[in-house]
């Protein structure tokens, strides 16, 4: 067990949380480093939170350039303790499949019957930029359903230190989504998903239009919940992440 001192959206926290560390290499050989957190905030309170995740680097992955970031949030499906459920869909299972994507890849496992933790995640992205050569201009997320939702909310609590998110059939809060200023925003919907409807994504759109924000949506006319598969695939949304950057704002 390690601990470790970070800062944190410009507050300085004693973080100790219990992470367990998988690393996902190009030739699938996983290594795992167990590292031990706390968190404790002006001493009012303290949480403990256990996460699991893959990392996945890059073939040309080194300590002599950074590297982007791309976080990666699953959906309600694969909760649990089992890493597999993980590699089902989204960058995951491409990368099971042999795809090299340019990004150190962050894969983290929502805990059974639970949403994604946002401060959890927080510290999660803090860990790999402490450890890792990140380029922190370049930090990424993508989730879809209940990670499409998770996408949205970190989105509305570290904006300012993100380039660009891509949600997929989640939802969000309109009353807080202007939150995320100019925050480019790329999302995407089934006409046809009667478990989240597409107005979810919709709605979210056209509040931050109204706020001036920077936000387009996709929607796939015969597509169901299951908008995620045809978006992944495409290779225009890895070059459109690529297109921005923190400091472009």
């Amino acid at each position: 067990m390690k601990s470790r001192k970070v800062r944190t959206l410009g507050f300085s926290y004693s973080v100790f949380y219990s992470l367990l560390l998988f690393l996902l290499v190009t030739n699938v050989i996983y290594t795992q480093e167990q590292k031990q957190f706390e968190k404790r905030f002006e001493g009012i309170y303290k949480e403990e939170v256990e996460l699991n995740y893959l990392l996945y680097f890059p073939k040309d992955y080194s300590e002599d350039k950074s590297f982007p970031l791309l976080l990666f949030l699953h959906g309600a499906g694969e909760r649990g303790n089992d890493l597999n459920l993980v590699k089902k869909h989204g960058p995951s299972k491409l990368i099971e499949e042999g795809k090299d994507f340019p990004f150190v890849v962050a894969l983290p496992q929502c805990p059974t019957d639970k949403r994604w933790n946002t401060k959890a995640l927080i510290a999660l992205i803090y860990e790999i930029i402490s450890n890792y050569k990140i380029d922190e201009d370049r930090i990424y997320v993508t989730g879809l359903s209940m990670g499409g939702n998770g996408t949205w909310r970190l989105a509305t609590e570290i904006a300012n230190r993100l380039a660009a998110i891509i949600p997929i059939c989640g939802w969000g809060d309109p009353f807080d989504i202007c939150s995320i200023g100019n925050l480019p925003v790329w999302t995407f919907h089934g006409a046809k998903d009667f478990i989240v409807p597409v107005t979810s994504s919709q709605v979210l759109v056209d509040r931050l239009k109204y706020c001036k924000g920077n936000a387009k949506i996709t929607i796939y006319p015969e597509a169901g919940h299951d908008s995620w598969t045809e978006t992944y695939n495409n290779p225009e949304i890895y070059e459109w992440l690529l297109s921005h950057s923190k400091s472009q704002r």
